[in-house]
């Protein structure tokens, strides 16, 4: 994913966060899953193996889409908060996200 990409895409997270539509922590991102209230779930890149896993497990369960993109640093500077996994609860939000350059296909 190139850099500018990279930058508008953790923007979006940003004002997905601000217009209250991001959920985040391990514990809240599950149960949401579980409601299906989720669209669009996203995971760090270093977050403990068992933690991915588990996550993935239930996108995957429920059909819901699952990137593993940026790292815990990047997610926290843009939501403003120390967080590892995220999910976004809209779809305006999960289409803008997913049409970015590298986006397409990382529904493993």
């Amino acid at each position: 994913m190139e850099s500018i990409d990279k930058k508008k895409a953790l923007n979006l997270l940003g004002m997905a966060t601000r217009a209250r539509k991001l959920i985040s922590g391990e514990e809240q991102v599950l149960q949401s899953i579980q409601k299906e209230k989720v669209n669009l779930v996203i995971c760090t890149t270093n977050s403990s193996e068992n933690t991915v896993k588990k996550i993935k497990n239930k996108c995957e369960y429920y059909e819901i889409p699952f990137i593993q993109q940026f790292t815990t640093e990047e997610v926290s500077q843009a939501i403003g908060k120390q967080r590892s996994i995220i999910a976004i609860a809209d779809q305006g939000f999960t289409k803008s996200l997913m049409k970015m350059k590298g986006f397409n296909d990382m529904n493993e």
